[in-house]
Formats: structure tokens, C-alpha cells, sequence
């Protein structure tokens, strides 16, 4: 933008970055996933997101759950216990006593599955949750189950119906999270999209089609106008300007020509070079990418859910409290008394309604989100966002719209200003550029009337020229200024001077003569709502930063303007994620808003990761929070949302587990002298109840009024 050097003439190739081709994520050859980490594929992130899930997907779930009820209704109809509690007596027929065992076990196997293998992951990892503590609640009534079925040792401990029930239960919760949370594609296959599929080879006999998989260094290359480079080189014929905005972020296009290095993923927008290839797969920036992603998801995956962090305690209680159980029985004299109190310990330490408290809150906060324009995609962020010390913004695209906006006009003696935006809006109103677009805009805005303009030429990195009421008119920057041999008037120099020191990129307006008119400047636009956005986090205790890969002049005027707390101005793409690095040494938690490739292992390494809903999809794939509009307001939603849902969360918790901590006591007979003992049926009744109370106080979370300035 400073000197016009972007004229070009392609159908805006800036948005064209912005809205990557989901489409061709499913067609990357196997050879274009550069960095090969297995271990940070999509399905591991979601184990790691979810820690509960264990790389599950929300159909499995549904299919689990919609079967496992199926097949409970006659577990739990031809229990005796179930019959006795509501005073029923259940047919019997040769055959009926094995309908709750046989469907029991085949619940067990199918519907207990995904908790099984998960709780046996927990295990290996010494990390006991909710999967741990489900595993072996389910496990023990099984055992414990099959036994009394089979009569053996005269045991009453048919917790068929309660086996059934805790599995549905549990596998509706996972199924109401995931279906609210939504599952990530992975940062990684959409970083694979920025690479083309294919790539022309120029050879002895002309150009050939050819895999970019297959393309080697020194191999060179035709990019045609529009095209994405397949892989990292020099140029080594031609001129173009290169859109790099989906690496760099930043929305300028640059100049790249003979001698130049051009990078995977760009796009060159207006004329065709041959491109000598110098790296490819691992060795291109892209692939540098992509390792910092999966190195900064792999950073960001380690904490634990409030869910898991009640079941591990749940766990430790419950097994404690069994064997406890089971030796003071024992010692009392009675073994068959000790096993049965110690499995009904096991088996209602695991509440139904720690199976629902937190998926619901999730699945209503996730939802009120939605309305505020707020797409919750990671359980983590929703939980982590309220203890958030410093957001921090990337500026172009976020708190600017990253789009330039005509700021000042300065005219040459005996010139007038609304004439001088006049004569360029006309020259540049045959132009696709986005600077020429803002002029044009600038001037429909004054409202002024445009002469007509005849042959419009662009002048490729110097400006443009067209012929206005019979007289040649130029745009440029200082590059036209040197060749035109044109002189600025004093008074005119030292303001553009001063412009230029602030970032502003300048263009002057000349006459056929060389004589400069006048100038504008142009600046990255600030959205007016970043203003309201930074005060009102500031107001909830939360300091902003900015990080920005523009010069420290311009990122200094746009955080002054913002009244910004702290700025990171020239930072290179791939510093990004060390300055949030930088800031979490510090002990801050930080939150990253951006929208571009370059900020998506910023995103993945920050404590939450949002991204702006116009962004590249790398960008959306990282975050664990996706913005569907540019509104930065919207950031304060997730605030407020996030502080409320964990109280709720909080709530629901000493709900499920209060129950517990009471329950378990009692059904190991610590009050057995007192003829107090609460028998299974009356610990199935009070478990109900513990549901149904966490279910309604969920529900209590839609009358959360969320900032409405955020709701589109």
C-alpha cells in the first residue's frame, strides 16, 4: 500500500485468502500433510479437548445411546427391584429372570464400551476422570450383577437396571456436549488446503500438469495470475504481486520479481512468473506452520476439565470408602455383609447427574453463545476464558478491518480539496485495487460528482494514470513521484512526511505537466467497535495487548487511538506464538483473537484461542472459539458467559457429588448400629432426584443477559 505498488486487476485476491476451499481439505494428497504428526491428527486434538471423549464422535455416541435405551426399558421393567419400588410385579415366563442379564451384559459391552476403553486410558495415564469412574462403577455392577444371577454365594446385588441406566444416562451426557460443542476438522487439514493439488513443471518441451507432490528442488514452475504457489522458490522470470495475507496476515500485497522468494500458500494476483522451486513437504514455511501448530496444541491440551477433576476426586473417595468398607465388615465378622456394602458403594459413587450437570450447562451456554454470535467449539476455552488475565489482538483484520480507509487530503496551492478527491476517484474509478477503492468510496461518501475518465492504464508497482477532461492524470506513490521527475511543494512534503511517519501509505496526484496536485493517505481502517471492545474488557479487570507484523509507528498511532495497554509491533509471522509464550512466562492467561494462517499457532498455544469469523479456516480450525462476525465486542460475551456457565457448572457439581459424599457413608453402614442403612432402591431414588435438580438449575443459565452489542 505505501508506494501503490498493489494495481492489480484479479477479483479481489485478498478475500480470496480469507475464504479458503474447505472442499479441497478432503482431496490433499497424502504428500501435502508436511507435517507428519500422527500424534496431533484430528482425532487426537479431540481427545485432548474433550478429555472425556477419547476421540469419539457425536453419531457414535447417538447410535449408543439411542440402542442402550432401547434395550434398558426391559432391564429395567423386568427388575424385581424396580417392581418392588413401584409396587409392580413383572410377568413371569420361562426365560424372563435372563431378560435383564443377557440385555444387561450386551449394554455392558456396546453401550459401556467408550467408557471402558476410556477409563483404561485414564489408568495408563495416571489421570483418573470421569471415564475412570464410570468404568468402574459399570464394571463392579456387571461382576457383582452376574454373581447374584447365577446365585452364587447367596448374594442380593442385582444392579442390572442400574447398570442400564447409568450407561444411557452417561452416554446422553457425551452425546448433549459433543452435538453443542461441534467437532474440529483439525487445524492441520485446513493448513493442507492452502496447497494447490497441482502444479505446471515447465520442461524441454513446454509445461506439464503434474502432482505437487511429485515437484523436487530446482524443478520450475509456472504460477499463473490467480494461482497459489505450490511450493516455496525464487522467482526467476516476471513480475507480480504476491497476496501473502494468508501467511503473514497482513493485507498489503507485495511486489515480488527476478531474485524475490516466494512462499507456499501465497497468491500471485495479477500477472504469471516462473518460479524456481527451492524447498518442498517438510522444508516450506507452510510445513513450519504447521509443526508450530501441532507443537502448541499438543502445549495447550494438558489441563483438566472441571468434570474430570470432580470424577478423579469421586474416584479416589469412592475406592477409599469400599475398601474401608469391606475391612471394617470383614473385622465385624461378616464377609458376605462386606462384599455387598462395598459394591454398593461402588456403584452409586458414580452420580447420574455428574453424567448431565456439566454436558447441560455446556450444551445452554453453548447455545446462548450462538445467539451473541459466539461458536464455542472447544469445552476448555468455555471453562479457561473466565480466569483470562490479557486478551490479545492481532491487529490487521481484528481490531482494523484490514481494509484501507482514505484519513487525510493535502492539496498544492490554489488546489481544492474536494476537487483534488474528485480527479483521483475518476482516475481510479476503473480500478479493482483496494486503495482504489477507498478513494472511490472517500469521494461517493462527500457526495461529490466524478468527471469522466478515458484510458485507464495501470502501471504495474508504480500507480495508475488515466485521462481526466482532456488532460493525463497520475496516482502513485514515490516510485511515479521519482519517475515523473515531479517535486512536492514544501508545505505538501513535510505533511505526506509526517503521514508517512505515522505508517500511512501516501499517493500523489500529478498533472501531465509533473506538477503534484496534491495527496491523500491511506490507513488500515480501525473498526469503531474495537474502541468499546478494549474499554469494556479494561472495566472487567482484563488488560488488551496487540501484536501486529506492521512497522511500530502505525501499530503505536492504532494502539493510541485504542488506548491499548501493551503493543508487539515488527513481530514476524512465525514470533506470533512466542509472544504469547512471552506473556504466559509472565503468569498472565491469555486469550489470542486473530483471523490469519500466521496467527493460528498463537491461537493453538494461548490459553484460549478465538478466532474472527471472516478469517482463513487454519485460523478457525486452532481456536477454540470462532467469532461469526468481525465484532471484537464479541469477546466480552464469552467473558460474561464463561463466568456465569462455571458458576452453574460449580453448582450442578456440589449437587451430584453432595449426594455422593452423603450416600456413600450411609450405604456403608456407618450408621448400622443406628439401623440406618440405605438400601440400593432408596440410593436409585435419591440419585433421580439429584438429576432432576441439576437439570433445572441448568436450564437457569437462559436468563443470562449476554452484551448485546456482540449479538448480530
Amino acid at each position: 500500500m505505501q508506494d501503490h505498488t498493489q494495481h492489480h486487476h484479479h477479483d479481489d485476491g485478498s478475500r480470496e485468502s480469507r475464504t479458503l476451499t474447505e472442499a479441497r481439505v478432503s482431496s490433499v494428497p497424502a504428500g501435502h500433510m508436511h507435517g507428519s504428526h500422527p500424534q496431533h491428527n484430528g482425532d487426537d486434538h479431540t481427545v485432548h479437548t474433550h478429555g472425556q471423549h477419547a476421540g469419539h464422535s457425536t453419531a457414535m455416541f447417538k447410535n449408543r445411546f439411542w440402542l442402550t435405551l432401547a434395550l434398558s426399558v426391559p432391564v429395567v421393567y423386568f427388575s424385581p427391584m424396580v417392581g418392588h419400588i413401584f409396587g409392580y410385579m413383572a410377568p413371569m415366563f420361562p426365560g424372563s429372570a435372563w431378560i435383564p442379564p443377557v440385555l444387561g451384559t450386551v449394554i455392558f459391552l456396546y453401550g459401556g464400551q467408550p467408557f471402558l476403553k476410556g477409563g483404561l486410558q485414564e489408568l495408563r495415564d495416571r489421570r483418573p476422570g470421569m471415564m475412570l469412574l464410570i468404568g468402574m462403577a459399570i464394571t463392579v455392577a456387571f461382576v457383582a450383577s452376574w454373581i447374584t444371577s447365577l446365585g452364587i454365594g447367596g448374594f442380593d446385588l442385582d444392579f442390572w437396571w442400574e447398570l442400564a441406566l447409568l450407561v444411557a444416562i452417561m452416554l446422553l451426557g457425551h452425546w448433549i456436549e459433543m452435538r453443542a460443542l461441534g467437532s474440529a476438522q483439525g487445524a492441520l487439514d485446513a493448513l493442507a488446503a492452502l496447497l494447490p493439488d497441482e502444479a505446471e513443471r515447465i520442461t524441454e518441451g513446454g509445461t506439464e500438469t503434474v502432482a505437487v507432490s511429485v515437484l523436487r528442488p530446482d524443478d520450475l514452475v509456472l504460477v499463473r495470475s490467480g494461482a497459489r504457489m505450490p511450493a516455496d522458490g525464487t522467482v526467476v522470470e516476471g513480475q507480480a504481486e504476491f497476496d501473502e495475507s494468508m501467511i503473514t496476515g497482513e493485507s498489503k500485497t507485495v511486489a515480488r520479481g527476478p531474485g524475490d522468494t516466494v512462499v507456499a500458500g501465497t497468491v500471485a494476483t495479477d500477472t504469471s512468473v516462473r518460479v524456481r522451486v527451492t524447498a518442498v513437504g517438510d522444508d516450506t514455511a507452510l510445513a513450519g506452520i504447521q509443526r508450530l501448530v501441532a507443537e502448541a496444541q499438543a502445549s495447550s491440551s494438558r489441563a483438566q476439565a472441571l468434570a474430570d477433576r470432580a470424577a478423579a476426586f469421586l474416584f479416589y473417595f469412592a475406592t477409599v470408602a469400599g475398601v474401608l468398607t469391606f475391612i471394617a465388615w470383614t473385622l465385624l465378622g461378616s464377609v458376605p455383609e462386606a462384599v455387598t456394602r462395598a459394591v454398593t458403594v461402588l456403584v452409586i459413587a458414580c452420580p447420574h447427574a455428574l453424567g448431565l450437570a456439566i454436558p447441560l450447562v455446556i450444551a445452554i451456554s453453548t447455545e446462548q453463545a450462538a445467539r451473541a454470535g459466539v461458536l464455542i467449539k472447544n469445552r476448555m476455552a468455555l471453562e479457561r476464558m473466565r480466569t483470562i488475565d490479557v486478551v490479545l489482538f492481532d491487529k490487521t483484520g481484528t481490531l482494523t478491518t484490514g481494509e484501507p480507509e482514505l484519513v487525510d487530503i493535502a492539496t498544492a496551492e490554489g488546489v481544492d480539496a474536494d476537487q483534488l478527491l474528485a480527479l483521483a476517484a475518476a482516475v481510479e474509478s476503473d480500478s479493482e485495487h483496494p486503495v482504489a477503492r477507498a478513494i472511490v468510496r472517500a469521494a461517493a461518501a462527500r457526495g461529490l460528482e466524478l468527471p469522466a475518465a478515458s484510458g485507464f492504464s495501470s502501471l504495474t508497482g508504480r500507480g495508475v494514470r488515466a485521462v481526466v477532461d482532456g488532460r493525463t492524470v497520475h496516482v502513485g506513490g514515490p516510485a511515479l513521484l521519482r519517475e515523473l521527475a515531479a517535486v512536492e511543494p514544501a508545505a505538501l512534503a513535510a505533511t505526506t512526511r509526517g503521514w508517512m511517519d505515522r505508517g500511512a501509505a501516501v499517493l500523489h496526484v500529478m498533472d501531465d505537466g509533473g506538477r503534484v496536485l496534491g495527496a491523500v493517505s491511506l490507513e488500515d481502517a480501525v473498526r469503531a467497535e474495537s474502541r468499546q471492545a478494549v474499554a469494556a474488557l479494561q472495566n472487567r479487570g482484563i488488560k488488551v495487548a496487540m501484536v501486529t507484523g506492521d512497522a511500530r509507528q502505525v501499530a503505536e498511532a492504532v494502539a493510541a487511538d485504542l488506548k491499548i495497554d501493551e503493543v508487539f509491533a515488527e513481530v514476524l509471522p512465525a514470533d506470533k506464538d512466542k509472544k504469547v509464550a512471552e506473556l504466559q512466562a509472565r503468569g498472565l492467561k491469555v486469550a489470542m483473537v486473530g483471523d490469519g494462517v500466521n496467527d493460528s499457532p498463537a491461537l493453538a498455544r494461548a490459553e484460549v484461542g478465538i478466532a474472527i469469523g471472516a478469517g482463513t479456516d487454519v485460523a478457525m480450525e486452532s481456536a477454540g472459539v470462532v467469532l461469526a462476525g468481525n465484532d471484537p465486542r464479541a469477546v466480552l460475551s464469552m467473558v460474561d458467559l464463561s463466568r456465569a456457565s462455571y458458576r452453574k457448572m460449580w453448582q450442578n457439581l456440589v449437587w451430584a457429588t453432595g449426594y455422593n459424599v452423603l450416600s456413600v457413608p450411609l450405604a456403608a453402614g456407618v450408621l448400622a448400629f443406628a439401623g440406618v442403612v440405605l438400601s440400593p432402591a432408596a440410593g436409585a431414588v435419591l440419585m433421580s432426584a439429584s438429576t432432576i435438580v441439576v437439570a433445572l438449575n441448568a436450564q437457569l443459565l437462559r436468563r443470562l443477559k449476554l452484551n448485546p452489542a456482540a449479538v448480530r
